[in-house]
């Protein structure tokens, strides 16, 4: 899948099929829905979903978690804007 077809997709009611749930998190968080997107993500324990996790927790405003699932993921944290990293993650998972 594309990047742009991932946009795309943002207008339907669900996450394209047979995306990874990392994919899925973020989809979610673009929808709006940040618990979904963190439900998702919570349960995975690997760097992927440490970052998804800590970018979840950057965009809720709490640093100090964020910080904690950064350095789990061994990613400084970041000195973009929350968009540009969401779409740094998408395209890195794509």
């Amino acid at each position: 899948m594309e990047f742009e077809n991932f946009i795309s997709s943002l207008s339907a009611g669900k996450p394209p099929e047979m995306v990874s749930a990392y994919l899925q998190s973020l989809w979610y968080d673009a929808r709006g829905n940040w618990n979904k997107a963190h439900d998702l993500i919570q349960d995975i324990h690997d760097s992927k979903a440490s970052h998804i996790h800590a970018y979840l927790h950057r965009k809720e405003g709490d640093a100090s978690n964020a910080g904690y699932w950064y350095n789990r993921a061994g990613k400084p944290y970041p000195l973009v804007t929350l968009q540009e990293e969401w779409e740094a993650l998408v395209k890195a998972l794509l």
